[in-house]
């Protein structure tokens, strides 16, 4: 009967690396030095007949001959030499293996009889099997990388709320390198491959009663098991924010899919079904999943679609509000009541609709005043800064972030212009407020807090 519980994945007290090798280049050593440079505090036991020592440490012919307890195996040797090498790790009595190597199901009938062989070894062991043809885990709280992409190459994000699960090894290795660009931070992210055994439900699963998960991610190509996904997905759902993207929507990206990871697409219409009623976001494109992965770890979530846009330059501020209609939210006039009131604390050139223009003459205090007195009537913020004006300084910044986290309700920043600006952006990031370049950007994030909302 198989083990439930995944956790020695994230925090195995020992690992055996089968085929290590200590030569640069091989995957074998590149996860030996991801470990290594995460800073993993458990044992690592090399196994290669061909070694006996590696970079110092006794390296093992088989894994049954590692006197030692072996939590989690990492194969990383051909195809043809992954199921005698299982039968070793099972008799050794490992809870898991995950499986990197390639050359299964997406290759065509000998590679998917090798799976169907797989899934029987953890039928009737119980080991648990994470792959074949994937990353593994990267784990930021217990200090675990199997990633073998070099992290001179591909940089590692720094510690955060988010966990990302990936069918796709590219798309998981692409978008750790983006977030570490970004500055945003990340729990774990999960490259689960060809899944024979365990894949996105396992770790919903696993995730929804993680304290260090506060947003979950989702690349999806196809589902290992419909039903209990929506239970574990609506179950994850109720605790935090859950996202997804499915990839394979069209003929084209169905194909793809089925090349490399061997999986059958289906119909996307049953996908997009299945995401509303189990309570998940779905997101269109890589770009919307990137906005997703900022504004949900960042920000409070939207109760709703009436967005509320402040602005410098009327013509900017215009530009947002057309965007916002574009992506189905709600840029309504505020009340008379509200209109009053900034009327009377506002400078009589300042333009008290919605956009809000606070024109040229813009101060920090103008910004923060108008977003506290206006968002009673608004479900989220659009903050466009234009850093032309010479009454606006770099204390804006934190005073909007603190209005931010006095009203509980997220506010977006939409900052356009050259190297003045984006260093001013960097600025809002590290002060915890999402920023986007262009009032599209802007509108697409805040259309995926809307869709939070529900």
């Amino acid at each position: 009967m198989k083990n439930k519980d995944i956790s020695f994945f994230f925090n195995p007290k020992s690992i055996a690396i089968v085929g290590a090798s200590s030569v640069a280049g091989k995957l074998s050593h590149a996860i030996m030095n991801s470990l290594k440079d995460i800073g993993f505090q458990g044992d690592i036991y090399p196994v290669n007949p061909k070694y006996k020592t590696i970079d110092s440490m006794e390296c093992h012919q088989s894994v049954s001959d590692i006197k030692e307890d072996v939590d989690l195996a990492i194969l990383c040797i051909p195809a043809s030499q992954v199921l005698g090498a299982m039968e070793d790790v099972a008799r050794k009595k490992a809870k898991g293996a995950i499986i990197v190597s390639a050359g299964f199901k997406e290759t065509g009938q000998e590679g998917a009889e090798l799976e169907v062989r797989l899934k029987k070894i953890t039928g009737e062991t119980g080991i648990r099997i994470m792959g074949p043809n994937c990353l593994g885990v990267f784990d930021n709280i217990f200090k675990i990388d199997t990633f073998f992409v070099l992290r001179e190459r591909v940089r590692r994000p720094q510690v955060g709320g988010l966990s990302i699960l990936s069918q796709s090894g590219s798309f998981a290795g692409t978008i750790m390198d983006e977030l570490s660009a970004e500055g945003l931070g990340v729990a774990k992210i999960v490259n689960y491959g060809n899944r024979v055994d365990v894949g996105e439900t396992d770790c919903l699963e696993y995730l929804a009663e993680d304290k260090s998960t506060k947003v979950v991610g989702i690349y999806m190509e196809s589902v290992d098991d419909g039903k209990r996904f929506i239970e574990a997905a609506k179950s994850c759902a109720q605790k935090k924010p859950v996202f997804a993207i499915k990839v394979g929507r069209h003929e084209a990206g169905m194909s793809a899919a089925k090349s490399h990871t061997g999986a059958i697409a289906g119909k996307y219409e049953i996908y997009s079904a299945a995401f509303k009623k189990a309570g998940i976001i779905e997101v269109k494109g890589y770009s919307e999943f990137l906005d997703a992965c900022k504004v949900l770890s960042k920000q409070y979530p939207a109760d709703g679609k009436r967005v509320l846009v402040v602005t410098d330059g009327g013509g900017m501020g215009a530009s947002i509000a057309d965007a916002c209609n574009d992506f189905g939210l709600q840029v309504a006039e505020p009340s008379q009541e509200i209109k009053n009131t900034l009327a009377s604390k506002l400078p009589p050139f300042c333009a008290v609709g919605n956009p809000i223009d606070l024109t040229g003459s813009v101060t920090d205090d103008d910004y923060v005043m108008a977003v506290k007195e206006a968002m009673a009537e608004y479900d989220a913020a659009i903050v466009m800064v234009l850093w032309g004006p010479p009454t606006l300084t770099d204390k804006l910044i934190g005073m909007l972030a603190g209005a931010a986290a006095e009203l509980k309700k997220p506010v977006i920043i939409c900052s356009p212009g050259g190297e003045y600006s984006r260093k001013r952006n960097r600025m809002f990031e590290e002060a915890g407020l999402p920023v986007f370049s262009s009032p599209e950007e802007a509108a697409r994030a805040a259309a995926v807090l809307a869709k939070s909302s529900r």
